[in-house]
């Protein structure tokens, strides 16, 4: 239980960053910061109700949340919270 509480924690830090003013997501696969926060909220709905969404793809090179960083200046802040979410779904 402990890896899916670190699991959300790391998903809602993610969340955050994606809800920053001012984001480009002109090169992730998200139209906007808005289906890109809906998306988020729907991971954490699964995580809230003990089950490990399919969140790869989110964080993987290239994937969306990597592409929004990039373009918009928190890559590092990025790197940090991705390692952590990996983690966690390597443990589970």
């Amino acid at each position: 239980m402990e890896t899916l509480s670190q699991l959300q924690e790391a998903v809602v830090e993610l969340r955050g960053l994606l809800a920053r003013p001012d984001n480009d997501f002109s090169w992730s696969s998200w139209t906007s910061q808005e289906v890109a926060l809906l998306e988020m909220d729907q991971h954490l709905e699964w995580l809230r109700r003990g089950a490990v969404p399919d969140l790869w793809q989110l964080v993987a090179p290239t994937g969306p949340a990597q592409e929004v960083s990039l373009s918009s200046g928190w890559g590092n802040e990025y790197l940090l919270v991705a390692e952590r979410i990996e983690t966690a779904l390597a443990r589970t």
